[in-house]
């Protein structure tokens, strides 16, 4: 249905097409009054076709936009443009608003003087709104992509981003740079054999063993040891963690790789444990010398009951700084990869009972009584020096946290195809927050600064590094005022 005021018929095609046009049309004097409007602008605007026909598109149009749209209108009149498209609000018969693309063209007479105006509006609201939603879409991404990239960027160390087929889909400029030591002659964007990659032995890595191989089949890893490049002089060491990615259901789309350069942390560690190795090399043969002559002096008879106590009081220490001199070695030898234990048959009885025996010397000077118990004889496969060197370190540790007229006790015996050796003694515990950590390398809990315990937190250790390299476990239970139990269990 359309309204009407002044304009003159048209014909049936025309009415038609006003009528049954899905975009809305209205005839426009050149003042800007509504001559006819279709059925289309009337709904969407709201207005009934008569209430609208006695209004004028000054009237509907947006404030802000009613400024362009005249200058519009009056340059097609003064016939500097025959017609303009133009976006444009309208508010409604209930004062929403709605976006318009308004198409205008200007019907003269034969004189040339303007008769009305022909005007097209299609509602673009909901394309605009989506447009919108697009451009903020757009925006926030831009946005999470910058953020990403500074966040890339601003990492220490160089992280790669790889997708399920481990191709690198994006990586920052320190990874760029290890890149070209792992492939000096260029890479393709993807793990390739060509990788000057190598592990702590320096075994070249074949393709399917890179950490972007690894992290793009799924795996999760941290602390991975590699080191990377041609040429040795300029090799790095670098740590290298991975983390999947996965999306909304769980599928695995590609993973992330963090790798921190620790050359320089391995190049210290390697020179103080090649520092330790030779000080305990060179401290050893005179410590030797020196215990042989204390020995022969504490045998002598020309010594004053005064001068033997105090030929014991310096073998005491002298033997407190030997077990030091061979923990140091020890360590220096683990820390270089060589084999840590060369086991055969052996009565292991007989070597922890000596070893109970030499620590008297140490318990009686701290007036701490040792107590052995286990059979005359136990035969197992095991390395002798090493488990002589675990229960050195388990009784010095129980004399040292032991007060005067504690008891220290030893026993040994056989469980269900294993040698278990336990060492309980009644002294002074160790702290609960320390229990976790008492066989970390260094580790010194709160009683032995407490009680200025001299060692260097190597002991418990290297206990249970010969024990592991044994295939057995070992285990601590203590608590502070109720002194302390382990247990060592090795197969037989």
């Amino acid at each position: 249905m359309t309204a009407q005021t002044h304009v003159a018929e048209t014909d049936d095609l025309w009415r038609l097409t006003m009528e049954h046009s899905p975009v809305g049309i209205a005839i426009v004097s050149p003042a800007g009054a509504f001559l006819t409007v279709n059925a289309a602008l009337c709904d969407m605007l709201g207005y009934e076709p008569d209430v609208l026909a006695t209004l004028d598109f000054q009237s509907i149009t947006h404030p802000d936009d009613l400024a362009s749209d005249l200058r519009l209108l009056d340059q097609t009149i003064a016939g500097d443009i025959s017609s303009y498209r133009i976006t444009k609000r309208y508010i409604c018969a209930d004062g929403t608003v709605v976006i318009g693309d308004l198409s205008v063209a200007l019907l003269r007479a034969p004189d040339g003087s303007p008769v009305h105006f022909i005007s097209q509006v299609a509602d673009i609201t909901e394309r605009h709104a989506f447009v919108e939603r697009l451009d903020a879409a757009e925006a926030a991404f831009e946005a999470e992509q910058r953020r990403t990239e500074a966040l890339f960027e601003s990492v220490a160390g160089g992280l790669l981003q790889v997708d399920a087929d481990g191709a690198y889909l994006a990586y920052n400029n320190r990874l760029s740079d290890i890149l070209d030591l792992a492939y000096p002659r260029g890479h393709d964007g993807h793990a390739g054999p060509g990788a000057h990659v190598y592990d702590v032995d320096l075994r070249r890595l074949p393709v399917d063993e890179l950490p972007s191989m690894r992290a793009a089949r799924g795996e999760q890893f941290d602390g991975v040891l590699l080191w990377v490049g041609e040429d040795p002089e300029s090799r790095r060491a670098l740590s290298v963690s991975a983390r999947p990615v996965r999306d909304r259901v769980g599928r695995l789309t590609g993973a992330v790789v963090a790798h921190q350069d620790v050359t320089d942390l391995l190049r210290a560690v390697r020179a103080k444990d090649d520092f330790v190795a030779i000080v305990s090399h060179e401290l050893r043969t005179p410590l030797t010398a020196a215990l042989a002559y204390l020995e022969l002096l504490d045998d002598s008879g020309d010594v004053t009951p005064e001068g033997h106590q105090q030929v014991g009081a310096a073998r005491r220490n002298m033997l407190r700084l030997s077990h030091l001199v061979a923990d140091l070695l020890f360590a220096a030898r683990v820390s270089a990869g060589s084999s840590v234990i060369d086991p055969y048959r052996l009565d292991v009885a007989t070597v922890l009972a000596e070893a109970v025996e030499a620590a008297g010397l140490d318990a009686s000077g701290a007036g701490v009584r040792v107590e052995w118990h286990g059979p005359s004889s136990l035969v197992a496969v095991a390395d002798g020096m090493r488990l002589r060197q675990v229960l050195d370190n388990l009784l010095s540790n129980a004399i040292a946290y032991s007060r005067a007229g504690d008891l220290v006790r030893v026993t040994l015996s056989e469980d269900r195809g294993h040698v278990v050796l336990t060492v309980a003694d009644e002294g002074v515990g160790i702290d609960r927050l320390d229990v976790a950590d008492v066989f970390t390398r260094f580790f010194r809990g709160a009683n032995a600064r407490r009680l200025q315990v001299s060692g260097a937190g190597l002991g418990l250790d290297i206990v249970r590094t010969i024990v592991e390299a044994h295939a057995g476990e070992v285990s601590l239970d203590s608590a502070p005022g109720t002194g302390t139990t382990v247990r060592v269990a090795l197969p037989r």
